[in-house]
């Protein structure tokens, strides 16, 4: 902790000092006005905007009322969070420039001073206890709550300290807050959350001009932002959902990033010298999963080893997702805190797999294989292919394509028969946000329960120790894999395509920041 802290407190010291030099050229005072403080464009009229096309446009503005990518993509620009993940995916100071833990349930955390809300608010420690107190209070009904419902209680030390207490020991609260945008409390006492939903107000690098629904979200350059202007000086969030649409507009110069563009159309686009294809590595692993709970054939780990021997992931990566994709041994990528790297995936043999599907007692029983269809990229035909390979050992496989409403459902239900497709984004980075939902005997989306995994899981939840905590991952890990609790992994790339005017680089966890991003042209 000390050691990590010392890096925290090098990195505070640097934005702090940034910070000073800014301080003076933000407004004072509290004040009631709206959420652009009734400041001018700061020139947003001297350059083109930059515009992002995402496939679908944010269902609220309102930061406790979402968990949805789109919406955080357009917030993150607006707002600020206390912890700051950096393009590297590790934790960097924010609106807090150091955090510790008094106590297992106790942690400590200093706020930056002379940071200013677009509208004049100054911040302090009663915004903090608004946004987090807004979180978790069960009448709020916030899609966010599971996030913080391990904090029992926020104490104002004074204006720029406070105290989460949790219920217990909670070690990736630091993670938990790094997705977690900080609101005015004045603001939200004065307007209310109806208000707040459709007109945002944060410290970040943009102020919020306007939304237009299923049309736009129009924002602005802040020029006191506290980490430095932005160089870009207006940018448009449009919703397009084809992907042909989104090409066809940054080929023809109205847009500049688009989001999920289709794999079989990167070879095409890489010749086109009005665009840029940029990729990178995703937070979101997809993967297929057994039904271990119900009993039956699917309960019997020496038939479920036999299927794992039956896949050939590097002909799906290549043949099905076209490269876009990374074969992993585990649900977890190597950028998970508790990722082990001696784990290797189950080798393609199909005469092994034969030989432990007749050794398992297998008789010919129909595995149902629950698949989405849309949700992610080539997911359906991930599965048909899949299915293929399942059949070609002899596994008498029906694939049953689903509505997204209805295998969810599924999902949440625990009604799987055998096999079935499901993607996860941990954008906590650590291995409880994928062990404890998804591997463990409780888990709302689990369909697998181990006594030996369960304890180790439950168990590294609640330690504070990072190095015990990744002994104890490993070790559930490997029982995982011995269980064959997954049929395959794979870690999503994210495709994105770029005019050639706009120098950005995308980032694993999907954040779209145009605070970093440059104009060339």
């Amino acid at each position: 902790m000390q050691h990590h802290r010392a890096l925290w407190m090098r990195a505070a010291a640097w934005v702090s000092a940034v910070a000073l030099v800014l301080a003076g050229c933000a407004g004072a005072g509290r004040s009631s006005r709206g959420p652009d403080g009734g400041a001018g464009s700061s020139g947003a009229g001297a350059q083109r905007p930059v515009v992002v096309l995402q496939g679908v446009d944010a269902t609220t503005l309102d930061p406790a009322g979402h968990a949805e990518t789109p919406a955080y993509n357009i917030l993150n620009n607006i707002y600020d969070t206390l912890i700051y993940r950096n393009h590297e995916m590790k934790l960097e100071p924010g609106l807090a420039t150091e955090w510790r833990t008094l106590n297992d349930t106790t942690w400590e955390l200093k706020l930056r001073q002379g940071v200013k809300f677009h509208n004049g608010d100054t911040f302090n420690a009663a915004d903090v206890k608004a946004t987090i107190e807004r979180i978790i209070d069960p009448a709020e009904a916030s899609p966010r709550r599971n996030n913080l419902s391990a904090i029992q209680e926020v104490k104002i030390i004074d204006d720029y300290t406070v105290h989460i207490i949790t219920s217990a020991p909670y070690p990736i609260l630091p993670n938990r807050l790094a997705s977690e945008h900080v609101i005015s409390a004045e603001y939200l006492a004065e307007h209310g959350k109806e208000y707040l939903a459709a007109n945002p107000m944060g410290t970040g690098p943009y102020k919020f001009v306007r939304w237009v629904k299923q049309e736009e979200v129009v924002l602005e350059a802040n020029p006191d932002y506290w980490r430095g202007a932005p160089q870009i000086q207006q940018v448009i969030f449009r919703p397009v959902p084809e992907a042909a649409t989104r090409i066809s507009q940054i080929q023809t110069g109205q847009a500049d990033i688009a989001v999920n563009i289709p794999a079989n159309q990167v070879e095409a686009l890489r010749n086109d010298p009005s665009v840029k294809i940029v990729d990178v590595p995703s937070v979101r692993v997809i993967y297929v999963a057994f039904q271990t709970r119900k009993g039956g054939i699917v309960g019997n780990p020496t038939f479920r080893r036999a299927l794992a021997h039956a896949i050939d992931a590097r002909s799906l990566i290549d043949n099905v997702l076209m490269g876009a994709g990374y074969h992993m041994a585990t649900a977890l990528t190597p950028q998970h805190f508790g990722f082990d790297p001696s784990i290797q995936p189950y080798p393609y043999d199909p005469d092994l797999a034969r030989r432990l599907l007749a050794e398992s007692g297998y008789q010919g029983e129909e595995i149902q294989f629950d698949t989405p269809s849309g949700r992610y990229a080539m997911d359906k035909e991930m599965a048909e292919a899949i299915a293929g390979q399942l059949q070609k050992i002899g596994v008498n496989v029906k694939l049953q394509v689903n509505e997204w409403g209805n295998h969810v459902g599924l999902m949440t239900s625990r009604e799987q028969k055998g096999i079935y497709m499901l993607g996860w984004g941990n954008a906590t980075w650590d291995a409880d946000g994928t062990l404890s939902p998804l591997l463990s005997g409780d888990g709302a989306f689990s369909s697998h329960e181990s006594p030996v995994s369960d304890e180790l899981i439950l168990k590294a939840r609640s330690t504070m120790d990072q190095a015990e905590r990744e002994r104890l991952y490993h070790q559930a890990l490997r029982q995982l894999h011995e269980d064959v609790a997954h049929l395959i992994d794979w870690q999503q790339k994210d495709i994105y395509a770029t005019s050639t005017r706009i120098e950005w680089t995308p980032r694993s966890d999907e954040e779209i920041n145009l605070v970093s991003a440059r104009l060339v042209q």
